[in-house]
């Protein structure tokens, strides 16, 4: 089978994973109002409300969208550098910030434990696996990271906005009402920094594997 066609397959499963995670997730927050006596669409809501959330569904459309159009290269499914590497970013933020941050916080069961482990490390792991065997294949400019920081910059201040308005935060680190302004932005700033970083190596990972790419086949072609 073509390399490409494995790249294919290898992102169309991403796709099928991110949005069985999402969609789960989706149920159990619409059950949860339920059962609080508040409306579904208060679990939609609460849903949209998580980095993580937002990020697997980022994921998702990155992996999907590509397909949808009939694109059959490995570097194409994987959408473009500026967005697959953004959507990767995010989503091994997501992954590892939640392992080294938030996992003590809850103990989570059934269906809510399979969607946490699927939002939380199967897609992250996977997206992972994706953008290293095949990442788009294109020139990597040392300005991306900067651009992808635009995401986490403007969630930041979509979840500050959010929580002003609804009296609710959907992480503890960056809760107003308890930690003030001037915390909540040290926080945001710290995990900016973070976010650019990870970028970063998202980005050395790629161009290593480009390049590795690259002299396999001027080898296989002299």
């Amino acid at each position: 089978m073509a390399k490409s066609s494995w790249g294919t397959r290898a992102w169309a499963v991403l796709a099928v994973v991110a949005w069985s995670g999402v969609v789960l997730q989706l149920g159990l927050s619409i059950a949860l109002a339920q059962s609080n006596g508040r409306a579904a669409v208060d679990g939609v809501v609460a849903f949209l409300g998580y980095f993580t959330v937002l990020s697997n569904l980022f994921v998702a459309l990155v992996a999907t969208l590509p397909l949808l159009r009939g694109e059959r290269s490995a570097g194409r499914a994987a959408g473009s550098a500026l967005v697959a590497g953004c959507a990767t970013t995010a989503i091994l933020t997501v992954g590892i910030g939640y392992h080294l941050l938030l996992r003590h916080v809850w103990a989570p069961q059934g269906l809510q434990w399979v969607a946490d482990v699927i939002l939380h490390y199967a897609v992250p792991l996977a997206a992972l696996a994706c953008w290293t065997a095949w990442p788009p294949a294109t020139r990597f400019d040392l300005r991306l990271p900067l651009l992808w920081c635009l995401y986490p910059i403007g969630y930041g201040v979509y979840a500050v906005v959010r929580g002003a308005v609804l009296g609710s935060y959907p992480y503890p680190f960056i809760d107003v009402a308890v930690l003030g302004y001037r915390q909540v932005l040290l926080n945001m700033l710290g995990l900016l920094v973070c976010f650019l970083v990870l970028g970063y190596a998202v980005l050395a990972v790629a161009a290593w594997r480009t390049r590795a790419r690259a002299r396999s086949v001027h080898r296989i072609d002299g």
